[in-house]
């Protein structure tokens, strides 16, 4: 009964790749059900053909393409237009995710996903699905002094742009690996009347220090102790991580509530996607 669980909770997954990695990959048919949605990262300094070209072989091979739309390097509503005129055009994309962005400072007009979406450019350009940025742990980088005032206050202005918009909307959370904080800001959020549905950010297996240093660059919050604590147990140490235990637990607890805001599970697989595959087929 519990892998039935699992297996229902991580149908339909989502992940994530960088169009290097994606260029090592030949087929994603591999290691991927068809039509899985695969997000594409967007990294400072990478050439917008360089993503367009990636969400074009997401799309050729029978795969659906989420590409990252970083609101800070994105310099004013001209190139804004321009990617999704590319996107749409070359790659056939009909789905895109918003967010601030790594950039420290914003290169252009654009700071937030708030102001990609004032833009009115994805109105016009009817994008089926506008995915947005959730944080379980908070953020220092919105929220620097450590509150989650101003997150909070972004996702109730995004819930009711979900009610004005004809495109569906979900949050797709950073990765974490504490499901109690999990399950704390996923209710949390529901009863503050979000009702966007949820889709959680999981690190997929990969070596600790590998995790460790992802972790701290994009500013996981208090579930980086897991891992640290793990590394300090050498028996553990050398030993690949693998999200099992957060897994478990979350769709344990999807099983008993189905009402649970948490809808799908997406892979950042900081460790390759062909572990992520292989982690899917042995639960």
């Amino acid at each position: 009964m519990e892998n039935e669980h699992i297996a229902d909770f991580l149908s339909d997954f989502s992940i994530e790749v960088t169009p290097n990695a994606a260029n090592k990959i030949e087929n994603f048919a591999e290691y991927l059900p068809l039509g899985t949605l695969i997000y594409i990262a967007h990294i400072e300094g990478t050439p917008i053909e360089d993503t367009v070209s990636t969400a074009k072989k997401i799309t050729d091979q029978g795969f659906t393409a989420m590409p990252h739309f970083p609101a800070r390097i994105i310099k004013d509503k001209e190139m804004l237009s321009d990617w999704i005129s590319k996107y749409q055009n070359e790659a056939g994309v009909e789905n895109a995710l918003l967010i601030a962005g790594g950039a420290n400072k914003p290169y252009g007009d654009y700071d937030s996903s708030i102001d990609l979406i004032e833009s009115g450019l994805f109105d016009q350009a009817r994008f089926k699905n506008i995915h947005i940025a959730g944080h379980p742990e908070g953020s220092k980088d919105i929220d620097p002094d450590g509150t989650t005032s101003n997150v909070d206050e972004a996702l109730s202005w995004k819930n009711e742009f979900s009610k004005r918009t004809d495109a569906s909307m979900a949050i797709t959370t950073q990765f974490c690996f504490d499901s109690n904080s999990v399950i704390q800001w996923a209710n949390s959020i529901k009863k503050s009347g979000i009702d966007i549905p949820v889709h959680i950010g999981i690190a997929g297996p990969a070596k600790l220090q590998t995790l460790l240093r992802y972790s701290i660059e994009c500013g996981v919050g208090a579930s980086i102790k897991i891992l640290q604590k793990r590394a300090k147990d050498i028996t553990k140490l050398l030993l690949p991580y693998k999200p099992t235990e957060i897994i478990n637990e979350l769709a344990l607890h999807k099983a008993k509530n189905p009402d649970f805001n948490i809808e799908k599970v997406h892979f950042f697989p900081l460790g390759g996607i062909k572990q992520v595959s292989q982690f899917i087929k042995e639960q």
